[in-house]
């Protein structure tokens, strides 16, 4: 408090004495304001990188301090900047006024961001602008209240979200066409698995030491069927619906390409003598096809007939737990312990299961879950973040993200609503 109050009446004095009006300040004058007021670490970024002069540090808010390009990270000098630059505020607050601040923001310590008559504007590719956290509430052309983030934590205000249908229908090609070359890989793959007798399974730690559970494999797949039915109840209540299914579509088919790529490029050994893998010569590429159509309307799994082998690294079934997992708990308020719980049990133990019935090494297990929550992670950071609006690279590296993401304005709240029209027997009792 002592430094606080220090900190004003020397500025104070600084602009009682100074003849320059605030007005023809150049960041000269700023910076030399901030070394009086106990700011010299900030000067370099405010005055030489980002040139603020006098009225721009008369019109900085915290929000500004807060925000990029500044993002000051010290909590303290954020709020004793502040103070500081308040008081100057409210020396020059017939300067403000001129340039169409209402004094009556001021005096609620509000903040010029907090006036919708100037607030700056961050247009986003769809039109609609942004808003602040702490910014009064106004009336506006499209729905605005208070939501939570995904994580359930923090509030802010929500805007309309285009569910832009034709995108998920795309995505959804997308993850079925993907789909259907990754079981005609597995088929070419399946060709090319090495004999047993010359490649005998490699050394496996866990494999190893844990004996065979045959009935596990089976039991990873109910784990697997059980996640998808949550999600599909998820997905079903959730208002962002379409959101949530394109973004599901495009890391599921963006993964699987992976895979196709890192099991055609290597063949490795079968994980276990009990798999009887040997290869299987399909003929004629309309043979392969009828093969692929096979696995792709079986989804690859064991409890549809469908056996395949070589396709090791990585584990699909590991790719599907995960990312189910991921989708539930992140499109699910926080609160929701119970249903967070069973997601992840249901995820790990089916990875279990698939260690445990020596269907796939541990390597293979470990990479899918592994690229499965980074590429989910670095996808919602990306969305949530809007990095792709402001770095040129990452629309150049990630055009399908950029594409998919250009509309949606920050982080989806979970909002739900009952997807269906109410018949009218229930509206005559409901309402």
């Amino acid at each position: 408090m002592r430094y606080i109050v220090g900190a004003s009446q020397s500025g104070y004095k600084t602009m009682s004495g100074n003849q320059l009006s605030i007005r023809r300040w150049t960041t000269k004058q700023v910076a030399k304001w901030l070394k009086e007021e106990g700011f010299c670490e900030y000067v370099e970024p405010l005055c030489n990188r980002h040139r603020l002069d006098g009225i721009s540090l008369l019109t900085l808010t915290e929000y500004d301090l807060r925000s990029p390009p500044l993002e000051l990270k010290v909590l303290g000098d954020i709020k004793r900047l502040m103070l500081s630059i308040r008081k100057l505020q409210k020396q020059h607050s017939d300067i403000l006024e001129e340039l169409g601040y209402t004094s009556d923001n001021w005096n609620a310590g509000i903040g010029v961001h907090g006036n919708p008559a100037v607030q700056s504007t961050d247009w986003l590719c769809n039109g609609d602008p942004s808003r602040d956290c702490d910014s009064p509430r106004t009336e506006l052309t499209v729905e605005q209240h208070q939501y939570q983030y995904t994580n359930g934590k923090h509030k802010h205000y929500t805007r309309r979200l285009d569910p832009e249908y034709w995108k998920t229908v795309l995505s959804c090609i997308y993850v079925f066409i993907v789909f259907g070359v990754t079981s005609f890989v597995m088929v070419i793959v399946h060709e090319r698995v090495p004999d047993m007798q010359t490649y005998p399974p490699l050394p496996d730690i866990f494999l190893d030491s844990v004996p065979r559970i045959p009935w596990a494999f089976a039991m990873a797949e109910v784990c697997g069927v059980t996640l998808c039915n949550i999600w599909l109840l998820v997905l079903l209540l959730h208002k962002h619906r379409s959101i949530l299914l394109r973004r599901l579509c495009s890391l599921m088919g963006t993964v699987f390409l992976l895979r196709c790529v890192t099991m055609f490029v290597t063949s490795l050994s079968v994980p276990g003598h009990h798999l009887q893998c040997s290869g299987k010569l399909y003929g004629d590429v309309w043979e392969k096809l009828r093969r692929a159509i096979t696995i792709w309307t079986g989804f690859g799994m064991a409890l549809t007939g469908v056996h395949t082998c070589g396709d090791y690294m990585f584990s699909g079934h590991t790719v599907v737990l995960t990312m189910l997992n991921f989708f539930v708990t992140e499109y699910t308020p926080r609160s929701w312990n119970f249903l967070h719980t069973l997601s992840w049990v249901l995820n790990l133990f089916g990875v279990f299961f698939i260690l445990a019935a020596h269907e796939h090494y541990s390597i293979d297990v470990f990479i899918a879950f592994y690229i499965t929550t980074r590429l989910f992670l670095y996808y919602h950071t990306l969305a949530n973040t809007r990095a792709y609006q402001q770095s040129r690279r990452a629309r150049i590296w990630f055009p399908m993200f950029s594409f998919f993401e250009c509309n949606v304005n920050g982080p989806v709240p979970n909002e739900y609503c009952w997807p269906f029209s109410k018949p009218a027997l229930m509206k005559k009792f409901i309402g």
